[in-house]
């Protein structure tokens, strides 16, 4: 098996006559996500595709094995809604929905193309845009998601909140001792603070029986 692990975005500024010349390697949207994975190329040689992390592959990258050989990416076709309108604004409006739903989506300027998903098809029935099923190569945007590796539109969410709460709690531990030194002295004071705040609070809520405990002491004072 020849592995291949050198990644060149839409050919890395080679030769057009080389990469034509380049066994090719398709792969739908799910594969293209992946950094490691075997596959066989267009010569029906098996790679190992060893890549950095996080690594996306779009249609037109180039990857060259360890003997130096390259291997073109192709988008394979794959099953995906395509989205149109009757009218511009229709069209803008189903992309903002689907935008708000953080699922990968390729963008066109007649059409959106996006993974198959029956939910979704009927949310743009209902905005009144056509939907259909076709065989298309899917090249989402990319951005938004670090690359757009999402699954389902309920799934996507909880994967984003989850990435930003982790992020958060990685920053929030990582100003270390310096911010958990002023949270702990004002958690502290503020213990304090809202406990007399508490009782101040207490008092005016219960002032008779508050007073009446402290303002009893003192008025003994003045008559013993």
């Amino acid at each position: 098996m020849l592995t291949v692990n050198k990644h060149m975005p839409q050919g890395g500024g080679l030769a057009a006559v080389l990469v034509r010349r380049a066994a090719t390697l398709e792969l739908d949207w799910d594969m293209r996500q992946k950094s490691r994975f075997a596959a066989q190329d267009s010569t029906g040689r098996d790679l190992a595709v060893v890549l950095a992390r996080g690594t996306v592959l779009r249609g037109g990258d180039v990857l060259v094995a360890e003997d130096g050989s390259l291997v073109a990416v192709r988008a394979a076709a794959q099953a995906v809604l395509r989205v149109t309108a009757d009218t511009p604004l229709g069209l803008l409006r189903a992309a903002y929905h689907l935008g708000n739903r953080h699922i990968p989506v390729e963008v066109t300027p007649g059409h959106l193309h996006l993974e198959n998903d029956p939910v979704l098809h009927d949310m743009l029935l209902r905005l009144g845009a056509r939907v259909e099923l076709v065989d298309a190569p899917f090249e989402p945007e990319a951005g938004a998601y670090g690359g757009g590796h999402r699954h389902g539109h309920d799934a996507s969410f909880a994967e984003d909140q989850a990435l930003a709460q982790s992020v958060y709690a990685l920053h929030d531990h990582g100003h270390g001792h310096g911010h958990a030194h002023p949270h702990d002295h004002s958690h502290g004071h503020e213990h304090g603070h809202g406990h007399e705040h508490g009782h101040g609070h207490g008092h005016a809520h219960g002032h008779s029986h508050d007073h009446s405990g402290c303002c009893g002491h003192s008025h003994d004072h003045p008559h013993g």
